[in-house]
């Protein structure tokens, strides 16, 4: 797996490539404390500064890839998502630090964004790609389970949350076998939203 670090558009949203350019117009998108409930870092408020940084210095060293994505039919930047844990030796990768302002919950963004990392992901040779959130944050299971990601299993006292507590993560994943079908879903549900 060779994944390359490029933007990525469809008729839905955009993803480009995290730069300080993006640090302004999200600030205010991330400024939702619900958000930060079981992540390792909080970008509500004072922490968004030290979480941004964070995010394009990885990107930097290219151990993820961030994104912050536009939402084409709304209209603005909406959240953030991107590449985690990139294992070329081992034809794996994870999406995650996925997170959307209220406005693009329930909506045509994350199933658009998830159907562009997929099939970037796969296209670049990925054979497997995982996903996960903390085991009480049923919004993201429930977005997870509606992409067609398969539930794998959870990992108790896997994280430090920021707040110092520890979280089981809940694992899933799609696999290059799955991804055909998993890819006419969304599809599917984009051209129903479109309606």
């Amino acid at each position: 797996m060779q994944l390359s670090a490029i933007a990525l558009e469809n008729a839905y949203v955009r993803l480009d490539l995290l730069e300080e350019r993006h640090r302004a117009p999200l600030q205010p998108v991330a400024d939702d404390p619900s958000l930060w409930v079981q992540t390792s870092l909080n970008a509500s408020a004072a922490g968004f500064d030290s979480w941004f940084d964070t995010m394009v210095r990885a990107s930097a060293a290219g151990t993820q890839i961030s994104y912050a994505v536009h939402d084409r039919i709304g209209g603005g930047i909406v959240g953030h998502t991107a590449f985690l844990a990139i294992a070329p030796d081992h034809d794996r990768v994870e999406i995650g630090w996925t997170w959307y302002g209220a406005s693009a919950h329930r909506s045509h963004v994350n199933p658009a964004a998830k159907r562009l990392l997929f099939d970037h992901a796969f296209k670049c040779g990925a054979a497997r790609v995982e996903l996960k959130t903390g085991a009480h944050n049923l919004r993201s299971q429930g977005a997870m389970e509606k992409l067609g990601a398969v539930r794998e299993g959870v990992l108790g006292s896997h994280a430090k949350t920021w707040t110092g507590e520890r979280r089981d993560s809940v694992y899933y994943s799609v696999l290059a076998s799955e991804w055909p079908a998993v890819r006419d879903g969304l599809d599917a549900r984009l051209e129903a939203m479109a309606r």
